[in-house]
């Protein structure tokens, strides 16, 4: 496919919708899957009201795009409506596909992380998630239920003991709080209904919330790549997580000692590259530092576009442009060889892997899940989809203290080419 034949996805609109959903809609940004970005990076210092808040709107896109993946049967999450503000419309069928494989591979690796042992010999079941710039993302409501569910099967059950943190804009985390506390369901999931509700605080702002399972922290990212010296933990009064990039950064609940997954989709890529990597070194080496006596374990999983010098890789980029959205780190980390090589360098020794979204399609979703996606809508825009699919990728790194067979069978990516 040519350039000029490279379509611009946020200005394809096909016909009305089918069902519960309004219109077809395109891709939120250019040639992009929709649910790629969800808020929290922060945009270039030069101009950073503005780009900010240009970084800050895309978790709408966010949204939108998973409603839509979930609406017509791809996924199953009965919390996407609830954080989801807009109207609902429909994606293209590239797009469902893309927020489908990108959302289950992630889940998987979050699956088996919460499920392996230490190697340390170590024995503990509470793990720890950070999410960076979670948005509206509804991962948190469907692990804790997933594991209120377990427990409510017996004591006989294996349920996972989950403490999960989420960082963003302190308007995106405002707009999360507000819908909790709207809704009866994410309150029943966070244990706030029925007279419930010990331990849990919010700050007179609103925009962050503390329980023992839970944590939303109003902060700009930037802040913790500019963070110098030992963190503060904190277990205080509400509001006290305000930081104006100041290096006394709270996060309040963060337990250095347990087992971390650090999650960023589409996040970092909004920072520079040396915010970025001020942000993955303020875990690896202030929060959860290595030593000769210990070292945490931690992992680390990023949705990143990838190849952007290629015809459809400048068109994508100059779509994104178009709306204000520039991807600071996308030349940096432009190659999978190039995602696992930083990981390599920001710690993450142990191993580092990485494959890209048409690759996971093909290799890692089974024949009978593929024939039910399939079945969902017809896709008839398969050079597309292959084009769009290998312009994104997964990478995942992780360091001593994780039992690398977390990993297997997500580790056969040799046939993946650059």
């Amino acid at each position: 496919m040519s350039a000029p034949q490279i379509p611009n996805l946020n200005t394809l609109r096909r016909g009305g919708g089918r069902g519960r959903l309004r219109g077809r809609g395109g891709g939120s940004g250019g040639a992009r899957f929709g649910e790629d970005s969800h808020g929290g990076g922060g945009g270039t210092r030069g101009s950073a009201a503005g780009k900010d808040r240009v970084v800050q709107s895309t978790d709408n896109d966010a949204s939108v795009s998973r409603l839509s993946a979930v609406a017509l049967g791809y996924l199953e999450d009965p919390f996407a409506r609830i954080l989801c503000p807009g109207e609902e419309m429909r994606r293209l069928p590239i797009i469902n596909r893309g927020t489908y494989v990108r959302t289950t591979a992630i889940d998987h690796l979050v699956a088996r992380f919460l499920e392996e042992e230490r190697n340390d010999g170590t024995e503990t079941k509470k793990k720890q998630i950070v999410s960076l710039g979670a948005g509206s993302d509804t991962r948190v409501f469907r692990l804790l239920s997933h594991a209120k569910k377990q427990q409510q099967a017996g004591p006989g059950s294996d349920s996972p003991d989950i403490v999960y943190h989420e960082i963003d804009f302190a308007v995106n985390t405002a707009s999360k709080i507000k819908a909790i506390r709207s809704s009866p369901l994410l309150q029943e999931i966070l244990g706030l209904g029925d007279g419930g509700g010990k331990g849990v605080s919010v700050s007179d702002a609103g925009d962050a919330l503390h329980s023992p399972s839970y944590h939303i922290h109003p902060l700009d990212l930037r802040a913790l790549a500019q963070t110098q010296g030992p963190p503060t933990f904190t277990a205080g009064a509400q509001g006290q997580e305000h930081n104006q990039g100041r290096p006394d950064v709270r996060l309040q609940g963060v337990d250095p000692q347990l087992p971390t997954l650090l999650i960023s989709e589409c996040c970092l890529v909004y920072l520079s590259p040396s915010e970025a990597v001020g942000v993955l070194g303020y875990f690896t080496d202030t929060l959860f530092p290595a030593t000769a006596a210990r070292s945490t374990p931690l992992g680390v999983v990023l949705y990143e576009p990838i190849r952007p010098d290629d015809a459809f890789g400048r068109t994508m980029v100059a779509n994104l442009a178009a709306r204000g959205i520039h991807l600071q780190t996308l030349h940096r980390y432009a190659s999978l060889g190039a995602q696992q090589t930083r990981l390599r360098e920001q710690g993450f020794a142990s191993g580092q892997a990485a494959a890209d979204i048409d690759f996971i399609w093909e290799k890692w979703v089974s024949e009978e899940e593929k024939d039910r996606v399939a079945g969902l809508e017809m896709l008839d825009e398969m050079e597309e989809w292959r084009l769009l699919s290998r312009h994104y990728c997964i990478a995942w790194g992780w360091r001593e203290g994780i039992d690398t067979r977390i990993f297997d069978g997500w580790r056969q990516i040799e046939g993946q080419k650059e």
